[in-house]
Formats: C-alpha cells, structure tokens, sequence
C-alpha cells in the first residue's frame, strides 16, 4: 500500500473509534447538563455493554441480539443504581463538583473489581455482526463492523436530538439543565430527571461498548481509558453540548489513528492529551461553545 493508501485506511479506522469516542462523550454531557456532574464512571458502562454481552454469549448461549438488548437495559439499571447510593447522597448536601468526581472514580474501580470478581481478568471479545469480506475502494479495505459503528452511532444521535427536542420528558431534562430551581416551580421532578440522564447516559455507554468490542478487546479495566476518550471529546466539542460531543470524539478518533500511523502506538494517548492541552489553552469553550 502507498503512504495515501494507509492514510486513508487508518482514517476509516479513526472515524469508527471516533464515533465511540461520541457516544462515551454524549453520555458526558448527558448527565452534565441534567445535574452539572461530572460522571467518570462512564468508562465503566462501555466496559460492561461489551461485557455483559459476551458472558451472556458465551456461557449462557443467549443470542446475540437479546444478549444485546439485555446488557444495555443492565447497565442503564447500573447507572441508575450509583446516582441512588453514590451521587444523589452527595447532590443533596451539595457537594463541590471535585468531591462528585472522586466519588465517581471511585465507583469506577469499584465496579471494575466486582467485574474482575464475577468473570475474570482475561480480554474478551465478541464475534463481529456481520462475517463478509470487508468492502474495497481502491485499495482501501472497510469492514462492516465499522459500518456498524458509524451508521449506528449517527441513527443514536439522530433519536437523541429528538428525544431533547420533541418529547416531554427530553424536554423536562433540557429544563433541569438550563435552570433546576425554575423546573421546580414547574412541578418537574428534578430528582426523577437525574436518574434517567444516568439511565441514559449509562445505556449509551454500553451500546458503544457493545459496538466497539467485536474491533476491540474488552477487559474489567479498560473503563478509564475510555472515560478519559470520552471526556476529551466533551471537552473538544464543548462541555453540555451532545452534538459538540460526537464531533469531538470523531476528531479525537481521526487525530489518534494518524499518530498511530505516524508516531506509533505508543504515543497515542500523548496526541490525545497533546489535543487537550491545545483546546485548553486556545479555546476551552471547545468547538461549539461560546468564547469568551
């Protein structure tokens, strides 16, 4: 292959992981918006989509599709499950957000130690959706897993703005994000509306879990780094912002697969960072968010 040729094709592979990248970063701004948390346990949810899954698979020989839908719904049930016992202790009495986030991080290692316990400490991985000969362009090779990631995180996305837009209840979470005291006085119930954006947020978790893994292995600590993706991507795109979110994670994801080709693997998590640092300083509204 030339230099052009793999170029392109580490591209096709960054748009995949970037497209996860959003979704994780979604999750972020999900919950940020709902409740001003920052949830780095959101990691940890596309650990166990991926997870659940393939024990559901493997040892209990559940199909793949129901496999799916199951570990999705469990997660949701998870994240609802740490805004009852750990976060929601802690928003009452109005804790600093530093507190939010450690206790967060927290309940991260805790889960990855209860996964570690229950299954084991060994990569897994699940069979990719659909086992045909990959589609070429030249000599560019585009798998259908990766057209699954992409064309499922867009249809997520999608569903997601309409959700906010068009539905009661998306509209309720809108409210609570703009002004929590005011939705009050207009009778929403603001605790309800935290719970389901951790519901939400943890089902996106798994459902980018769930597409990544069969490309990807999975493992009971693979959740940090995925967190970390996750939150540079909020951050490129502009924190509370979902939309910004999901163009932050395909940048993170192009920006990454071209340092692996030109740097190395190694330095991958160096040019994440390295993009941070950038958005930091130059803009820190990222993308989409107002300078100021």
């Amino acid at each position: 292959m030339t230099q052009a040729d793999l170029v392109l094709q580490s591209l096709v592979s960054g748009l995949g992981i970037g497209c996860v990248y959003g979704l994780i970063g979604i999750g972020f701004c999900v919950i940020y918006n709902a409740s001003g948390i920052v949830n780095f346990a959101q990691g940890a949810f596309v650990m166990l989509g991926g997870m659940i899954t393939h024990v559901l698979l493997v040892r209990y020989h559940v199909p793949y599709a129901l496999a799916a839908l199951v570990a999705v719904i469990a997660v949701a049930a998870v994240g609802v499950v740490l805004e009852r016992l750990v976060v929601r202790p802690l928003w009452m009495r109005k804790a600093p957000v530093f507190v939010m986030i450690l206790a967060t991080l927290a309940a991260q290692i805790v889960i990855e130690r209860v996964t570690f316990l229950l299954v084991d400490d060994q990569p897994k991985t699940l069979p990719v959706f659909l086992d045909w000969p990959p589609i070429m362009i030249g000599r560019v090779a585009i798998n259908y897993q990766s057209l699954f990631i992409i064309a499922g995180s867009l249809t997520i996305v999608g569903a997601l703005a309409l959700f906010f837009k068009v539905t009661l209840t998306g509209k309720a979470m809108r409210a609570c994000a703009i002004d929590r005291e005011a939705a009050l006085l207009q009778a929403i119930p603001v605790s309800t509306m935290l719970a389901l954006a951790f519901a939400l947020s943890a089902g996106l978790g798994a459902v980018a879990g769930i597409l990544l893994t069969p490309t990807q292995y999975t493992a009971f600590n693979v959740g940090v780094p995925f967190a970390i993706s996750g939150f540079i991507a909020a951050i490129i795109g502009g924190f509370g912002r979902p939309f910004g979110a999901f163009v932050g994670g395909l940048a993170l994801g192009l920006v990454q697969s071209i340092a692996i080709l030109w740097l190395g693997a190694g330095l991958k998590s160096a040019a994440a960072l390295s993009v941070l640092l950038l958005f930091l300083f130059v803009r820190p509204a990222g993308i989409f968010g107002a300078a100021k």
